[in-house]
């Protein structure tokens, strides 16, 4: 998937009228899918961030976007 398909289906999550747990559910596995698809470094890493901006925007995105209780 691209950012533009990965963003889509991040909207397709956030509007739908599934409960928030499994909303956040989606979000998370959204999230693990990014990692792996763009090598998101598990620790922050600023020069991977500098050269990834529309990656780790969209990521962050999706994190601000999980519910937890």
């Amino acid at each position: 998937m691209d950012l533009k398909e990965l963003n889509n289906r991040y909207e397709e999550i956030i509007h739908s009228n599934r409960p928030e747990e499994i909303k956040t559910n989606q979000l998370s596995m959204l999230m693990t899918y990014m990692e792996g698809a763009f090598s998101i470094p598990m620790q922050r890493n600023e020069e991977w961030e500098r050269k990834n901006k529309k990656i780790i925007a969209l990521y962050r995105k999706i994190s601000r976007s999980r519910q937890f209780e």
